[in-house]
């Protein structure tokens, strides 16, 4: 029954909590270990109204779910690639949420209705600068800035935030001063950071980050998360 809702070039693949599933495309690009890192990184409020900006095929709204279903009350999924956006849609129905919606949009175009909706702003976003070459267009709007920057994400994030609400992301630990700028100079101050790395003293190459919309200024520095194991989950 499972299979019957797969297309060429996808596999339907467990998360590591909940016992959901996500359908996964071999022609688009797949969720890595930044995803399921920034859902540990948050800590679910009770009654939590999620927006997952850049969302793909679901993995952070998914993910993030999982681990607090009963503290979750909405998550609603903007990706701006169709095919990715019914897909994840597609992934939503095999698990019978039906606190899910998935919007396919831009996140520049995100609608007023959605201004101030959200308790909390989940976004990986692309954050590799340049062009994308010789590679797949599909994937390279994933991973590099052709389509959306940093600013037109927290952007975005102030307008659809309710007062109070929080924004957290992930991004390259060598971008934290421009990370820690877009936020605070658009009223969204950065309370949490965490830095992530592959061994144990290496430097970091990731950097996780939470602020606040309209928050007082004070910002908990956690120690540093070790993740052996790569780009993959």
């Amino acid at each position: 029954m499972e299979e019957n809702c797969l297309r060429p070039g996808e596999s339907l693949e467990e998360l590591f909590e909940g016992g959901l599933k996500i359908i996964q495309n071999k022609n688009y690009y797949r969720f890595t270990s930044d995803s399921v890192l920034l859902t540990r990184f948050v800590r679910a409020k009770r009654g939590e109204g999620v927006a997952d900006f850049c969302a793909g095929s679901g993995i952070v709204g998914l993910h993030f779910y999982a681990l607090a279903p009963e503290a979750v009350s909405s998550v609603t999924l903007f990706e701006m690639q169709p095919e990715l956006s019914e897909m994840s849609a597609r992934s939503v129905a095999l698990n019978g949420l039906e606190n899910f919606t998935a919007v396919c949009s831009r996140v520049q175009d995100i609608g007023r209705e959605y201004n101030e909706a959200f308790s909390l702003v989940l976004c990986n976003p692309p954050y590799e600068r340049g062009g994308f070459e010789n590679a797949d267009y599909k994937k390279a709007v994933c991973r590099k800035e052709i389509t959306v920057t940093l600013a037109d994400i927290v952007d975005a994030a102030r307008r659809a935030l309710k007062f109070g609400g929080r924004l957290a992301l992930v991004n390259r630990a060598d971008r934290l001063a421009e990370v820690l700028y877009a936020m605070k100079s658009r009223g969204i101050e950065p309370k949490r950071l965490q830095f992530v790395c592959g061994r144990e003293g290496a430097k970091p190459y990731l950097l996780l980050a939470e602020g606040t919309k309209g928050a007082k200024e004070g910002m908990e520095i956690l120690p540093a998360l070790v993740n052996a194991r790569g780009d993959h989950f």
